[in-house]
Parts: structure tokens; C-alpha cells; sequence
């Protein structure tokens, strides 16, 4: 041994320091697997065989179940009735105004999260069914004006009575919006076809737009921010369109890269050629190879509609030559236009990125070490993240049409450790005989009384693909510290997003019939207090919904006290295989109205 510099020093005895040398590295390799049991988050998803693995190594250690006491919670006051703890505006002035950073998710740190039950608006009621809910809901349970007092001149929704109509306008579509999409399926003939499944429509509105590519096959994530438009997100997912809260500004959007077939802003004011264009290149980042951008609006078509958009001709001119500078240098084709609509396509050639090799380009190609599919909590860059070459079925052309690319293996499962095609139809296999079992436990899954369904923590989809017949849709979450399985989900036709439970979700209190969980205590306890996640389920859950909880035995029990404290009934029912090591808990949230109102 060397001291410090390498300075020679007394050397103890050969005999005297075998001894003290082989207890250090036996304390040494202890303490390593120790801390790193503690403070190590395994960011690839343990498989259900190592599920059970750890289910296995917690009973030998234990003597039994978990055991929790028995909790209540107290009622929040009325005014927290549309609480979103990430996104709350009376916490916007503490973050900066620059490209809008407080609309982003700004969490409350641990002492200030809130300990009660959000209580429904006064007067609330069941929400109307799907799929006359796409064209009513009631006003009691989104009681706001401002759209439409605000947008009243574009038909986004009008009050009539007790309800909110949705005519299904919006500032580009004055005819409505399915007149819109017709036009723009004749300039896209592959949304008729099955070649586009998914879609974002980024400053979604109420999501007209989305819930008309619903009857068309096409399945959307409809995007807003929490803003002064009061509830766009909430109205969405009331009518039971996909939807969650989120902006474009300093943080990647929590999706893949290269998975949605199309991207859509009609009129989103999103200031596509501003700050090097950041927000454009990551709409290119998410959409995925032959996908296809849809803009209409400003600067499109300024020829006739520069006198409508406050401006002037030369400067629409000059910010459509902008646009179009800065889609050429990210690949984009122009690939149809029409009046007030414009599609440009993203290059399935990666041969045209090499544009990006001369110095001094801009944007230049991503080359800093950031993963594509690295969206949480990560920064938006300026440069252009091209796809993997070595993934030859990722383009829109290549990828199965919908429905049959549901079921097949998609090419990016052999990017995930431990993935092959063959575990990825033992898993499809596997949720089609759990969902048939689901279906003997809770009668009305499948029926038009579950819309809004979330999978808090999926693996490829399964779950979401063996309801796909029902008349609902399912939001697919992937943590952010498991395995990056969502680009997976993705291929096949579906939606989700990334997310750590230990945070809130980015929607409004009173969005989803139900919940279902596959072993989220059992991987996420060592980081996320069971109590608080069962409070986020309880505020993002509707009253009357229902939430399907498998877990080992070692948390039931406990999940099922805290529960009870949620003022929900769970039932204990056994899996379909009989299996003594899980449970699972069915659960309804019972409707009550706030002693305060």
C-alpha cells in the first residue's frame, strides 16, 4: 500500500495486514450492497418473475402482512375542489415568467403536500356516458364561464341549463370540426387507412379534435396547460376524450421519442421559430419517422388571412419563410397544402440528417450523451435527435397498419433488457386472461360505465390492449424509474406517458372511472409513501369510480386499511390462477358532497 502521493510510508508487516485488509473489503462489499439497496433506484422494470422474486425475499424476512393503523382523513376545504398540486396557480409566482416556466410541473415539496380528501363541486353528478358525454356534461361538475363567455364567437361550448353543449367548433374550423378533419384526411390519406394511430394535439382547446379522430380510429393525447382558459384538460376528460396537462416550454413533453404518427396545432399560438425553434424540434423528437406536423393558422394561407391576424402581410410572409427554413434543416418535407391547413412530413430517410455534419449548422444533431427517450425532468436541447438506423420497422410506413400492429411485437422490444418478442406475447397472452377475470369481479368493466381508464404502471400494454374492444380508452403510465417500456406501447397503437408516483399526476381532480394496479407497492414502496399515492389515486379517481389494486399479500392488507380512511369499500378477491402470494382489492370511492357547502 501507497500513502497519500504516492509518498512511501512505514510499511506494517506482510502477516499483520492480511487480516485488516480482508475485513475491510467484506465491510466495504456489506456497505456497498447496502447503500445501494437503499439509495439505488432500479431504473430497468423487474419482470413479474422477479415481482415475484421480491415478494418472496420480503415474506422470509417478515412475519406477516404489513401492518398499518387505521387512518382518516379530513375533508379539504371547498376552494382546493380542482387542486393540481404540480400545476397550482397560486404557487405560478414563485417560478419565473421566461417561456412560460410556472405553467410547468412545479411539485410542493413533502411538508406542504396536502394530508385531505378533495371534495366534488357542489351539486356534482355522475358524469354523462360515452358517447353522448363527447357532446354534454354537465355544468355542476365543471362550473366555469370563461370559455364560454370568452370564446363564445367560436362555438368551443355553450351553456344551456344545467349542461355545456360542445358544437364542436374552434378558431380554424368555423363549419366545425368535423368538416376540419374531413379536409384534412383528404390531404392525409393515411388517417383512413390505419397507417396513423396515434396523435398530440398540442393546445388542445376543449378537444374537439380529438374526440372527432376518436369515431376515425385514431387515437389522441390532447395537451393544454393550466391557464386562463380555467379547465380545458378537465373539460376534455369530462367528455371522456384523452387528455392531459402540459405545455411546451423548458422540459421535454413525458413521451417517447419517435411514437406519435401525428402532430396537430390548429391556431396553438406556440412560437414555433423562437428560440432556435426549441419547441419545433421537439415536436420532431416525439413524432415519429414518415409521421406527419399539421398546422394551421398563422402564417398559413396569409395571403387571404393576414387582415384577421392583427398583423401585417410582410410580416406573416416573413414568419412562413422562417418556418418553412426551419422545418427543411429537421428533415421535413412539405407534404400537402390547402387553404388554411398545412402538413409537413418528417423524413424517413436518415441520410438526409447528415445535412447536419457541416459546422456550423443549425440545429446540429444531439450528440451530448442525452437518451431520446429520456423525457422526465429533462431539459429541452437545441439540436435534432435522429433515430436509430438500426430500427428498420420504425418508420410510419414500415410499422404495421392498425389494428394488426396491436398484437405484434414492435421492433424497439429488443432495446429492453431482458425483452424479447416471445416475453412480449407471454404478456399479451397473460392480460387476456386477467382482463377476462377482471370482468367476473367487477361486471361494468367494459360496459359504457367505465370511460377513463388509467394503467398506473404498465409493462408493454397488455392490460389496455385486452380492453381494446370495450368503449374506453386507457392512459398507459410507465415510471420513470422503470425500464423504458413505453416506446413499446406506443408501436402498438396505444397512449401513455411517463410518471413517478411519488409525484402528483398531471390532471384535474375527478378524471378517471378507473384505476388499475399491477404491483405498484411492491416496486415503488422504498420510494413513495404508500399513503400519499393512495391519496393521489383518491383525488384523480371520480366519485363512484373504482380502482382494481393487485398486489402480494404483504401490502394488501395494509392498502385496504388506508383505503377504508379514503372512505372507499374494497373487496379482497382471489388472482385468476388462485395464486396465495397476490390478491386483489376491488375498490369504489363513494360519492359525499363537502359538510362545508
Amino acid at each position: 500500500m501507497k500513502y497519500k502521493d504516492d509518498k512511501p510510508g512505514r510499511q506494517p508487516e506482510k502477516s499483520s495486514r492480511v487480516v485488516p485488509i480482508g475485513v475491510m473489503f467484506v465491510v466495504l462489499c456489506g456497505l456497498s450492497f447496502y447503500l445501494g439497496g437503499i439509495f439505488c433506484s432500479e431504473r430497468n422494470r423487474i419482470s413479474t418473475e422477479q415481482v415475484s422474486k421480491a415478494v418472496d425475499s420480503v415474506e422470509s424476512t417478515v412475519s406477516g402482512p404489513i401492518q398499518v393503523k387505521s387512518v382518516s382523513f379530513l375533508e379539504c376545504s371547498a376552494d382546493l375542489q380542482d387542486y393540481t398540486p404540480c400545476t397550482d396557480p397560486k404557487r405560478w409566482m414563485k417560478y419565473g415568467r421566461y417561456r412560460l416556466t410556472f405553467m410547468e410541473r412545479h411539485c410542493p415539496p413533502v411538508f406542504d403536500r396536502k394530508e385531505c380528501l378533495i371534495p366534488p363541486p357542489d351539486g356534482y353528478k355522475e358524469p354523462i356516458r360515452w358517447p353522448k358525454s363527447k357532446d354534454e356534461c354537465w355544468y355542476r361538475n365543471v362550473p366555469y364561464d370563461w370559455i364560454n363567455k370568452q370564446k363564445s364567437n367560436q362555438h368551443w361550448l355553450r351553456k344551456e341549463g344545467e349542461k355545456f353543449y360542445f358544437p364542436g367548433g374552434g378558431t380554424m374550423f368555423p363549419n366545425g370540426v368535423s368538416a376540419y378533419v374531413d379536409q384534412m384526411q383528404n390531404l392525409i390519406p393515411g388517417m383512413t387507412d390505419g397507417t396513423v394511430r396515434t396523435a398530440i394535439d398540442t393546445g388542445c382547446g376543449v378537444a374537439s379534435w380529438g374526440g372527432d379522430l376518436l369515431d376515425r380510429g385514431i387515437l389522441t393525447v390532447s395537451l393544454a396547460p393550466r391557464d386562463n382558459h380555467e379547465a380545458q384538460v378537465q373539460f376534455a376528460l369530462e367528455r371522456g376524450i384523452p387528455a392531459i396537462l402540459g405545455i411546451i416550454s423548458t422540459q421535454r413533453l413525458p413521451f417517447p421519442s419517435n411514437s406519435f404518427d401525428m402532430a396537430h396545432c390548429s391556431r396553438c399560438l406556440i412560437p414555433w421559430t423562437e428560440f432556435g425553434g426549441i419547441y419545433l424540434l421537439e415536436v420532431h423528437r416525439i413524432l415519429r419517422p414518415g409521421g406527419f406536423w399539421v398546422l394551421s393558422g398563422p402564417p398559413i394561407n396569409y395571403k387571404r388571412r393576414w387582415r384577421g391576424w392583427n398583423t401585417t402581410i410582410e410580416d406573416q410572409k416573413s414568419d412562413y419563410e422562417k418556418l418553412k427554413k426551419l422545418l427543411t434543416s429537421m428533415c421535413f418535407k412539405l407534404y400537402n397544402m390547402k387553404e388554411d391547413i398545412a402538413v409537413w412530413q418528417k423524413t424517413s430517410d436518415n441520410n438526409c440528417y447528415k445535412q447536419l455534419d457541416v459546422p456550423d449548422t443549425y440545429p446540429p444533431k444531439c450528440d451530448d450523451g442525452t437518451e431520446p427517450d429520456s423525457a422526465w425532468y429533462t431539459p429541452l436541447r437545441p439540436c435534432v435527435v435522429v433515430p436509430n438506423p438500426k430500427h428498420k420497422k420504425l418508420s410510419l410506413q414500415s410499422v404495421a397498419k392498425w389494428p394488426e400492429r396491436l398484437h405484434e411485437a414492435p421492433d424497439r422490444i429488443g432495446d429492453i433488457k431482458g425483452s424479447s418478442a416471445g416475453d412480449f406475447n407471454r404478456d399479451d397472452s397473460m392480460w387476456k386472461n386477467r382482463v377476462a377475470h377482471y370482468k367476473t369481479l367487477l361486471s361494468i368493466l367494459g360496459t359504457d360505465k367505465i370511460r377513463n381508464v388509467m394503467d398506473m404502471n404498465t409493462r408493454y400494454g397488455g392490460f389496455a390492449a385486452s380492453l381494446i374492444k370495450d368503449p374506453l380508452w386507457v392512459m398507459n403510465v410507465v415510471s420513470s424509474y422503470a425500464p423504458n417500456t413505453l416506446p413499446v406501447v406506443y408501436d402498438r397503437g396505444l397512449i401513455g406517458t411517463y410518471h413517478d408516483w411519488c409525484e402528483a399526476f398531471s390532471t384535474y381532480p375527478r378524471t378517471y372511472d378507473l384505476l388499475h394496479v399491477d404491483s405498484l407497492f411492491t416496486l415503488e414502496s422504498h420510494r413513495c409513501e404508500m399513503k400519499y399515492v393512495l391519496l393521489e389515486m383518491d383525488r384523480i379517481l371520480r366519485p363512484n369510480g373504482h380502482a382494481l389494486i393487485r398486489e402480494s399479500g404483504y401490502f394488501a392488507d395494509a392498502v385496504a386499511t388506508i383505503a377504508k380512511g379514503l372512505r372507499w369499500d374494497c373487496h379482497v378477491k382471489d388472482t385468476e390462477d388462485g395464486n396465495n402470494k397476490e390478491k386483489i382489492l376491488v375498490c369504489r370511492k363513494k360519492l359525499w358532497y363537502s359538510q362545508s357547502s
